[in-house]
């Protein structure tokens, strides 16, 4: 039937996602904005493995799971942003390599 999608092509679309997301933290090592970004993609890459089991499974904990995440990834972001927001008014800067400051 033309149109149904299986748990297989949900989990294609996750591991490409992710993929995607490793690729974009590996070759981009100098602007922080675009690996919090990364790092976001990969979350929602595994939420999406997470909600197609959960389906596939007709069990709603995976799901309830997903909640969680989001949750700490919108934390995350927004102290992520924050941090950010400080360093740049005080080195003038957001390019990685140039973050020396925060060695202990």
């Amino acid at each position: 039937m033309l149109g149904s999608l299986t748990l297989a092509h949900y989990l294609v679309l996750g591991a490409i996602l992710f993929a995607i997301s490793v690729v974009g933290i590996f070759l981009n090592r100098r602007n922080l904005i675009v690996i919090l970004m990364a790092i976001e993609l990969m979350l929602l890459a595994v939420n999406l493995n997470f909600i197609a089991f959960s389906h596939y499974l007709q069990d709603f904990s995976g799901q309830v799971f997903v909640f969680f995440i989001l949750t700490v990834a919108a934390a995350e972001s927004a102290i992520g942003l924050a941090i950010l927001v400080v360093l740049f008014r005080n080195l003038n800067t957001i390019d990685v390599e140039e973050l020396d400051q925060l060695k202990g």
